[in-house]
């Protein structure tokens, strides 16, 4: 982007300014993080490589791109200007003030033509048979709430966001543990952006299925020669992050002497590349995930005490989306608008049939599940059209839907006993059914040891494979 635009647009004024050298970094940037406005400077080149205004354009239709260009290059860059859809183009020099006009003036713009967009298909839903989804209050669309790319709506979204963005404020070490494909690196990348260490990188490393000393290699870097095929020095992710943030994946899957390694680093900040005999410091802020409970692995002494308290500066756990089903008609109608913008297909929106059958399913790919799962309903339904039950994937469009209450299950019993009773029983089931009977994790999610759980599946005569 322009250096000129910082004196026009700081961030005292609300705006967060992200500099860019080359297309594909700017692409890898707009993917990471929601861009309201590309400002794309064409340089004095004749040959222009315009990726990332077409990958704008495609993958980010709210975003509202200006182009510069210079005078002389006038034919070139209107053309160019034409082709990616830019809002305006401005020539060389520019002036900060104008700029800053401009740049206002393009986001109130894009803001309008969204709440236009979200009226206009309100509108068009409600004149509509009742088959699409309403709320209490008439509205089609209910509000949600975004942490950067998070989209939510339940209240165990809501407490865990609170607190990511209080652990954003600091400098502690965080620790984001929930199953595969509920977005914990997303939330890693939320707290970077959100914290005062957003202007230096954030690199990620995924410390699974990778050998001890590559990991070592990757980390903290290495001298030419160290071991075979180290033909030249690695600056390592710890000091290439330098006054940025790590995310460290799949933590759990560390070797014990790699837990010491860790342990050092975050107790000293000290690095020490492989066959180097000089101790070098970064400031880096540890982010680190895991699919298993961690607090478990200590317990059973795979993992260091002393290295998981030190990772635990907050602990994040990342809800399930089985247990969260409010968040389903959200994430898909977010994802439905960003996916009929990368293909360039008109939805006007998704069918309460279909809605009820993706709540229904228990989605044990999580967030990434349902993600792909729009993206294919996307690329079948029909241009200008709904996405209906028929868009569905088998396994989805035959999950059985149970409408006798809220909620989908009703108290059986004459006394209230009775009926606390079935309900304990039914959110028994229900845990062990989304689990594919994991004992130890259904113990875990409700809060019960597990012999308290087997108690409960003898006194309900609870079955597997025939409802209970």
């Amino acid at each position: 982007m322009i250096a000129a635009v910082s004196s026009a647009l700081s961030e005292a004024d609300g705006y967060r300014l992200i500099y860019c050298e080359d297309d594909r970094t700017a692409i890898r940037r707009m993917d990471e993080v929601f861009v309201n406005l590309f400002l794309y400077d064409c340089g004095d080149s004749a040959h222009i490589d315009e990726s990332a205004l077409i990958h704008s354009r495609l993958a980010h239709t709210s975003c509202a791109r200006i182009v510069v260009f210079d005078p002389t290059s006038t034919p070139e860059g209107f053309q160019l200007a034409n082709r990616t859809a830019a809002y305006v183009f401005l020539f060389k020099p520019l002036d900060p003030a104008q700029l800053g006009v401009m740049a206002k003036r393009a986001l109130e713009q894009a803001e309008l033509a969204r709440r236009h967009r979200i009226l206009s298909r309100e509108l068009k839903m409600s004149l509509d048979e009742d088959i699409f989804q309403t709320t209490p209050d008439g509205s089609v669309q209910g509000g949600y709430s975004q942490f950067e790319r998070l989209v939510f709506v339940s209240s165990k979204m809501a407490d865990l966001v609170a607190e990511a963005k209080m652990s954003a404020s600091t400098n502690m070490p965080v620790l984001i543990q929930g199953d595969t494909g509920t977005g914990k690196e997303l939330l890693a990348r939320a707290i970077h952006f959100n914290s005062g260490r957003r202007k230096s990188p954030m690199l990620v490393q995924n410390c699974g299925g990778i050998a001890e000393n590559m990991l070592h290699s990757e980390l903290f870097g290495h001298v030419q020669g160290a071991f075979p095929g180290a033909i030249s020095d690695r600056l390592g992710l710890f000091r290439a992050a330098d006054g940025g943030t790590v995310f460290l994946d799949e933590v759990s899957e560390i070797s014990p002497q790699f837990q010491v390694a860790l342990l050092r680093f975050l107790q000293e900040g000290e690095v020490k590349p492989l066959g180097s005999d000089t101790m070098l410091h970064s400031d880096v802020r540890i982010i680190a995930a895991s699919n298993k409970s961690i607090e478990k692995m200590v317990q059973q002494g795979t993992f260091r005490r002393d290295l998981y308290y030190r990772l635990r500066g907050f602990q994040l756990d990342v809800p399930a989306l089985a247990v969260r089903p409010e968040d389903i008609p959200v994430l898909t109608r977010f994802f439905v608008e960003k996916y009929a913008g990368v293909v360039g297909r008109r939805v006007l929106g998704v069918t309460t049939d279909a809605l009820k059958h993706l709540e229904a399913y228990p989605f044990p790919g999580n967030v990434r599940e349902l993600e792909t799962e729009v993206q294919r309903m996307v690329a079948v339904a029909e241009q200008g059209g709904y996405i209906a039950l028929r868009h569905l994937s088998e396994k989805i469009s035959s999950t059985p839907i149970n409408d006798a209450g809220p909620g989908g299950f009703v108290p059986s019993g004459g006394t209230l006993k009775d009926m606390v009773e079935s309900l304990e029983r039914a959110i028994v089931l229900q845990a062990l059914d989304r689990s594919h009977w994991n004992q130890s994790k259904v113990a875990t999610d409700l809060g019960l040891s597990r012999v308290g759980l087997a108690n409960k599946i003898k006194r309900y005569d609870i079955k597997r494979g025939r409802g209970g």
